[in-house]
């Protein structure tokens, strides 16, 4: 595909993006639309691809933004041996703590092997260190995406049962 191909077709699928209801679109629609638009096949597969890499970088995208706008811009100062900066708190192994759910439990973000993870876990405290256990579960940024696209589901089924 040459270069003002590729061009035309990321212009056109990022202004249908940005005009796009992100809760209720997808590839297909945005393919499809920018097609029509285009006046051009998107789903051969060299193009489909590239659609569908075009849309992955516009979320990875929105979603910095989301996550930046979201972090208070708070000085960041060192306190607790490190492991405090600038009012968050890290885990031993440099993990973010997003939040304690008990004292064994918390929510964390980290990265493993350049991808972002979310974890859910207990631990446990050995000579003076909190360390995870293996009980838990550690979520990709797009495991963890369709999580909490899910979340109001899961709330209505919690209220249904609740209510019987």
């Amino acid at each position: 595909m040459d270069t003002e191909t590729r061009n035309k077709i990321e212009e056109t699928v990022l202004e249908i993006l940005k005009n796009s209801n992100m809760d209720e679109t997808t590839e297909y629609k945005i393919r499809k639309s920018a097609s029509e638009k285009l006046e051009m096949d998107l789903s051969e597969p060299t193009r489909k691809k590239f659609v569908r890499q075009v849309v992955e970088s516009y979320l990875r995208e929105q979603q910095a933004k989301a996550e930046e706008e979201q972090q208070p811009e708070e000085e960041e100062e060192e306190e607790d041996n490190g492991r405090k900066t600038g009012g968050r708190e890290y885990d031993d192994e440099g993990g973010l703590i997003i939040c304690r759910l008990s004292d064994k439990r918390r929510v964390t973000l980290s990265e493993f092997r350049g991808k972002t993870l979310v974890s859910i876990r207990e631990y446990y405290k050995r000579d003076g260190k909190e360390l995870p256990s293996a009980k838990g579960i550690s979520l990709t940024a797009e495991q963890w995406t369709s999580f909490k696209k899910n979340v109001p589901a899961i709330e209505k089924a919690i209220k249904k049962m609740e209510s019987r």
